[in-house]
């Protein structure tokens, strides 16, 4: 099978490499090249896979969509909720299987935190604590991750794989959500959050809060806590996962660190999915319809943030 990568960043470091390993052919296209993405998305590739800045995955997409090719696009699905709408009812019109790069849910530990939600291993699921501090921002010229009108914003950049990770691990819609947005560390001009703090409310009743930025003057490990009826489990650092049951003794599971490498593991065990998807024309998840989800959640949350 053949895949046109669109985008020299995470397209070409992660996406082209884990879609090589799972069998692909890869062709990897500038997103600012129009001559070359046209061509792109003219040809016989089996899949295209759109890794642009979000301010184009409209343009890109489409375009895929046009030709009938199918697509994987990158998050934040486009700039706002309208166009993530009109690229899923644009693939549904033209009857081709579509996917979202989501692939955080295939993290080994985070999977793992789905799996103790799914079986009952502390009860009932009831609210998720989540907080992470990057400082991969700080020190950057001001670019599109900046900019509010391209797309920019942690809300999009990681707050997305949070909340589709939220909605996916209680098996319910996020119906209210608000917070603050800030900025810890990005350029003066800088019109899109770099950290933001929220509560989100589920349609079945479960909560969960994330506080998180991008900019911090130093990292901090991230830190989970999913609290249940019956017992809680912690998640350290992606790496240590511990089980807390009353009058129990804990149990513990531990996790390899995320490799120094490209690509990481949870991007390929998803490529290898829609790998199969494609060869056996089957529909999976994440798709455009966890996309719009996501971005509907996002853009009510921009709204209703306090903006410090």
């Amino acid at each position: 099978m053949k895949v046109a990568v669109i985008g020299t960043g995470f397209g070409k470091h992660a996406a082209a490499p884990a879609y090589a390993e799972a069998g692909f052919d890869v062709e990897v296209v500038s997103p600012r090249d129009d001559a070359a993405v046209k061509a792109a998305l003219a040809s016989d590739v089996d899949l295209v896979s759109v890794h642009s800045p979000p301010f184009l995955h409209l343009e890109h997409v489409s375009g895929a969509l046009e030709n009938g090719r199918p697509v994987l696009c990158d998050k934040p699905f486009g700039r706002n909720a309208d166009e993530a709408v009109r690229m899923r009812e644009m693939a549904d019109e033209a009857g081709v299987l579509h996917f979202l790069n989501f692939e955080f849910r295939f993290n080994e530990s985070w999977a793992r935190l789905k799996e103790l939600a799914d079986s009952g291993a502390i009860g009932t699921p009831r609210h998720l604590h989540w907080t992470y501090f990057s400082s991969g921002l700080r020190g950057r010229e001001f670019g599109w991750i900046n900019d509010r009108d391209l797309g920019g914003g942690w809300i999009g950049a990681y707050g997305s794989h949070l909340i589709d990770f939220t909605r996916w691990l209680f098996g319910s819609e996020v119906t209210d959500c608000g917070g603050v947005t800030r900025l810890d560390g990005s350029p003066t001009q800088a019109t899109a959050e770099d950290a933001y703090a929220a509560w989100f409310a589920l349609a079945n009743g479960t909560t969960a809060v994330h506080d998180t930025g991008f900019a911090c003057a130093v990292p901090s490990a991230p830190s989970v806590t999913l609290i249940g009826s019956d017992g809680t489990a912690e998640l350290a650092s992606d790496t240590t996962l511990v089980v807390r049951r009353p009058g129990a003794d804990p149990e513990t599971a531990e996790f390899a660190p995320p490799p120094r490498r490209s690509p990481p593991p949870a991007l390929s065990t998803f490529f290898g999915r829609v790998a199969e998807a494609l060869r056996t024309g089957t529909q999976i998840a994440p798709s455009f319809d966890d996309g719009v989800a996501v971005a509907r959640v996002m853009d009510e949350l921009r709204a209703k943030a306090v903006r410090l």
